[in-house]
């Protein structure tokens, strides 16, 4: 009897453990990222940028946002647009914000 309660509570104790160790979650950038007229608020990960140009970035955020040369964010860092910054790129076809 004193087995399987011990055994009982052990199962309870190790929900209880699992329960208040939820991971945090995914960063995300605080505040907007503007493209080309369009708000991504708390933006995070890779955006596309349009196929027009020069397309505008404006970062409203608390994070430097990377503007890449190739699209779905591959190639190269053209430029880090800091927050509060408003920059065209010029080869820059997609931006990621760490």
């Amino acid at each position: 009897m004193r087995r399987r309660t011990a055994t009982v509570v052990g199962a309870w104790l190790a929900v209880a453990a699992q329960a208040v160790a939820v991971p945090g979650t995914a960063y995300a950038a605080h505040g907007v990222l503007i493209i080309d007229g369009a708000a991504f608020p708390e933006p995070s990960g890779c955006l596309a940028l349009g196929d027009f140009a020069p397309p505008v970035v404006t970062n409203l955020t608390d994070s430097g946002v990377q503007v890449r040369t190739g699209s779905g964010c591959t190639g190269g860092t053209e430029h880090v647009i800091a927050p509060g910054e408003v920059y065209a790129p010029i080869a820059g076809r997609s931006v990621y914000v760490p």
